[in-house]
Parts: C-alpha cells; sequence; structure tokens
C-alpha cells in the first residue's frame, strides 16, 4: 500500500464489499494448488477479530488465520490476496485509531516473517515482538528478512485447542 497516512483504514476495515461470501473456483490450476474448489472471501472485520485473540506472547501466521477462517466457513480455502491485504488494513486502522489496539504485531507472514507492510515496517514490529519475549533472527545478505525464532511453539490456537 502506499499513501497510508492519506487513508481512511478504519472505514476500509468496516466495508464488507459482499464478504463473506464462497466463490467456486473452476481452473484446474488453482484448485490444485489450493486443494478445493470452494475459496472462502473474509470481511476486513473477520481478521481484525481473530487478529484481536492472540494474547501477549503469543503469535499467529495469516495463514493460520485463512486456514481456520476456511474450517469456519465450510470451505476449501481462503482467499491469500484479500488475507494479505486486509490483515494490513487492520493493522493500519488500529494504528490510527486513539486506544482500542489489535495486536496487529502478532500476526507473522508464512515462516514466522516479519511484515514489512505493518506501521513502522519491519523494526516497530521487531521492537514489540521483543518486548514480548520473542527472539527475531535476520536472514539473508542483501534481500534481508527478519523471522521469529521457533515462532511454531508460540502460535496461539485460533479455535480454542490447547
Amino acid at each position: 500500500m502506499a499513501n497510508e497516512e492519506k487513508k481512511d483504514f478504519n472505514a476500509m476495515l468496516h466495508k464488507e464489499n459482499g464478504m463473506p461470501k464462497i466463490q467456486t473456483v473452476t481452473d484446474p490450476a488453482a484448485i490444485r494448488k489450493y486443494g478445493g474448489e470452494k475459496m472462502f472471501f473474509a470481511p476486513p472485520l473477520a481478521y481484525d477479530a481473530l487478529m484481536r485473540r492472540v494474547p501477549w506472547g503469543r503469535l499467529t501466521t495469516v495463514g493460520c488465520m485463512r486456514e481456520y477462517l476456511a474450517r469456519q466457513n465450510h470451505a476449501d480455502f481462503t482467499d491469500p490476496i484479500t488475507a494479505g491485504i486486509f490483515v494490513s488494513i487492520a493493522a493500519w486502522a488500529s494504528f490510527q485509531r486513539e486506544g482500542d489496539e489489535t495486536p496487529y504485531w502478532r500476526t507473522l507472514k508464512a515462516n514466522g516473517e516479519l511484515n514489512p507492510k505493518y506501521p513502522g515496517g519491519v523494526q516497530a514490529q521487531k521492537t514489540r515482538l521483543e518486548a514480548e519475549g520473542h527472539t527475531i533472527l535476520q536472514k539473508g545478505r542483501t534481500n534481508i528478512r527478519y523471522y521469529v525464532k521457533d515462532y511454531e511453539q508460540k502460535l496461539f490456537p485460533l479455535d480454542g485447542t490447547v
């Protein structure tokens, strides 16, 4: 996203855009890639609600949220493009609000990677995660990326299991 300071992310967060909905996918390559035909589209508030459930010191990933939403809505998978966009919208909406914070920094990308699209970029997310006791690893020489060490051990079960 660009020009974040000029956008009203809280308005975007509350825009439903005809969601939730399930769409049938007919492209054989997509069916193979995602493991089914029923693709779920969750509204931005659904991602925000899941992000709010993750307690201090615990983590989730965009993938975990997508899998949870697909299961809950009897779909084969959740649209990955809108998921990434809506997670960023939830983060920026929280950043723009006074109070009522969504702990977006606890939501990681695949493989425990920090999200450079969050407010303040990777450095701000790194600072918040380290304050909660997580160790951040830097990987790469030219294309540097940051990851939470052993993030799998800190994942919060969105379905309520322990």
